[in-house]
């Protein structure tokens, strides 16, 4: 029996929102707290290493009263793998982090950084931490990362979103990434998808069989400003299940 696919909500912007006046609210736990009781499956936050949302204080405070898994996505640096090793979440995904970027423009460099990221995961495994790396929907990555011992990867969709949202055609990139999922499924990695997700490109992505989790948060936490976060988690998961 194939499972239904899980959602992930990240909650990142409720912080960017908060962090615009340099105020306490609207809090990140309250959000986090909120979207378990509204039907998630994980809460992810991105620590950046500009705090730019999620701050430190957030993570110790989510860790210690969410009930459902937190997934930490963090740059695959050692302040990060000190922190995350320091707080044990259920869950880690490895992203690439640039100064100047606006938001994740990308999937990992795995050739690049191939022998940090093994040691990194090494670490992780050690301490029985689900690990996933967030990459382009490419098969030479793929064979990488199984090679490295991630116990998951997830596919960066924000070309296909950007795609779709322009009103262009995805035949080619839909392709690439239902390739990618059936060929990472085939050698035993468990594969998630996440970046620019919204309504629309949730109902596309979730006709690809074998990704077993959804990450979204900035069209989630948008959406939730006109009909309310527990609508908007509904609706979601109406879509991809």
């Amino acid at each position: 029996m194939m499972l239904k696919p899980k959602l992930g909500v990240n909650i990142d912007h409720v912080a960017t929102v908060r962090n615009a006046r340099g105020e306490d609210y609207p809090s990140p736990l309250r959000a986090a707290l909120l979207a378990q009781k509204s039907g998630a499956d994980s809460i992810t936050i991105h620590l950046r290493e500009d705090r730019r949302h999620i701050k430190d204080n957030d993570l110790i405070k989510i860790n210690e009263k969410l009930k459902i898994p937190l997934n930490l996505e963090m740059a695959p640096t050692i302040e990060m793998l000190k922190i995350s090793l320091k707080h044990k979440p259920d869950y880690i995904c490895i992203v690439p982090e640039k100064r100047t970027e606006i938001t994740t423009e990308g999937g990992l460099n795995l050739k690049k950084n191939k022998k940090l990221l093994k040691k990194i995961l090494k670490k992780f495994k050690d301490k029985k931490i689900r690990s996933s790396l967030f990459i382009e929907p490419k098969i030479s990555d793929i064979k990488i990362a199984k090679d490295i011992n991630a116990d998951c990867i997830e596919i960066h969709t924000g070309k296909i979103c950007n795609l779709l949202n322009k009103n262009k055609n995805i035949k080619k990139e839909f392709i690439k990434i239902k390739t990618a999922v059936s060929y990472a499924n085939m050698i035993g990695l468990e594969v998630h998808a996440g970046h620019g997700i919204n309504f629309s490109s949730a109902k596309v992505l979730s006709k690809i069989k074998g990704i077993k989790e959804f990450n979204i948060g900035h069209f989630l936490i948008g959406e939730s400003i006109f009909i309310g976060l527990k609508k908007t988690i509904k609706t979601f998961r109406k879509i991809i299940k």
